[in-house]
C-alpha cells in the first residue's frame, strides 16, 4: 500500500503581522520630523486686570512714528499717504535716531554712537527726544492683509537691528543669529539693545472701511 506524502503548507503565518505593523508605525512616528509653522515669537501682555486698570502713558506725540494701514493695504506714514513700503525702515531709523531734545541718558547714548549712526541724528526738535522715548505705532484695518502687515512690522523690527547691528560692529543678519546661548553673544546682543528697547506698538485695527 503506498504512503500518503506529506503537503508542506504554503499559507503565510500572518497572526504576528499585525503587531508588527503597529511597531513599525510607533517606529515612524517616533522617528519621524513633523515640520510646523512657529509664527512670530513676540511677547503678549498679560491680560488686563478690570479692578486695576494701567496707567496711562502721557507720551508727546512727536514720540510717536505712526504708521496707517488701510483695508488696501495702503499706508499713511506720519500723515503723509503712500502705496508702498519702500524706504520705510530708513525713515524709521532716522526717527529713532533723531535726538531732538535728549535728556541726560540720551545724550549719553548719543556719545556712545558710532559715527555711523550719529550721522542720522537731525537734531529735529519737531521729531523724537531720544530713542528711549521713542514708540513705533503700527495700526491696521480689519481688512488689511495679514502679508502687508507683517511686511510693515518687520521693517520696523529691520530698523531697530540695523542699529543694534551697528553698534557692535556686526551686519543685521550676524546680529539677528545671535543666540545668546554662550556669554559672548549675549554680551553682543545685551550691548547692541543698551539704552534702546525695541518700543513698536500694535494698535487695535480698525473696522472695514473706516
Amino acid at each position: 500500500m503506498a504512503r500518503k506524502k506529506n503537503r508542506v503548507s504554503t499559507e503565510v503565518n500572518a497572526g504576528s503581522m499585525a503587531d508588527i505593523a503597529f511597531l513599525l508605525l510607533i517606529f515612524f512616528l517616533v522617528t519621524t520630523t513633523i515640520a510646523s509653522d512657529k509664527g512670530i515669537l513676540n511677547v503678549l501682555p498679560p491680560k488686563l486686570d478690570p479692578n486695576n486698570p494701567p496707567p496711562e502713558i502721557d507720551k508727546n506725540q512727536r514720540n510717536i512714528f505712526t504708521i496707517l494701514l488701510n483695508a488696501n493695504d495702503q499706508l499713511l506714514v506720519e500723515g503723509e499717504f503712500r502705496d508702498n513700503s519702500d524706504g520705510l525702515d530708513e525713515e524709521i531709523k532716522a526717527f529713532l535716531l533723531n535726538f531732538g531734545a535728549p535728556k541726560e541718558e540720551g545724550a549719553a547714548l548719543y556719545n556712545s554712537l558710532p559715527a555711523s549712526l550719529k550721522a542720522l541724528s537731525a537734531r529735529d526738535p519737531e521729531s523724537s527726544d531720544d530713542p528711549s522715548e521713542a514708540v513705533v505705532s503700527i495700526k491696521t484695518n480689519r481688512g488689511t492683509s495679514y502679508e502687508k502687515y507683517l511686511e510693515i512690522f518687520d521693517l520696523a523690527k529691520k530698523a531697530y537691528f540695523d542699529i543694534y547691528a551697528a553698534r557692535v560692529n556686526l551686519s543685521t543678519d550676524e546680529y539677528r543669529s545671535l543666540t545668546g546661548k554662550s556669554d559672548a553673544e549675549q554680551s553682543l546682543i545685551d550691548k547692541g539693545k543698551e539704552g534702546m528697547p525695541m518700543a513698536i506698538s500694535i494698535a487695535e485695527p480698525d473696522k472695514i472701511g473706516s
